[in-house]
């Protein structure tokens, strides 16, 4: 089994920066993917940021490219969303998600392709 906890969530005013840390532990293997998702208030929970192992490739939703960066620390075992530039639209709860698999460029955004899940940390952006 995989644990996944998130941290770095909090209050930010727009134009403002946070970063997301997400502690990885358990039986991970050396293919995997890494990713963030993001639920708002009344919406689905939708795809932000992946990375992939076997070159570390990073994708990211049109809504946040440009202003999130998604990496990986393979000494801590963690995986960041550096988040700049926010909006009030970037409120929401995100979550870490994360399989033992290196997914398919065309599948990253589909939720049920990553096993694990943490619980979610909460990203306000207001004034």
């Amino acid at each position: 089994q995989v644990q996944l906890v998130e941290s770095g969530g909090g209050l930010v005013q727009p134009g403002g920066s946070l970063r997301l840390s997400c502690a990885v532990s358990g039986r991970t293997l050396n293919t995997y993917t890494l990713g963030w998702f993001r639920q708002a208030p009344g919406k689905e929970r939708e795809f932000v940021a992946a990375i992939r192992c076997c070159g570390s490739s990073t994708h990211y939703a049109d809504s946040v490219k440009g202003r999130f960066t998604i990496s990986k620390d393979n000494a801590k075992n963690a995986v960041y969303l550096q988040m700049t530039s926010l909006e009030p639209e970037d409120t929401a709860v995100y979550f870490c998600a994360h399989d033992n698999s290196r997914i398919i460029l065309s599948a990253l955004r589909i939720e049920r392709m990553y096993d694990h899940w943490g619980q979610g940390t909460q990203v306000t952006v207001s004034s």
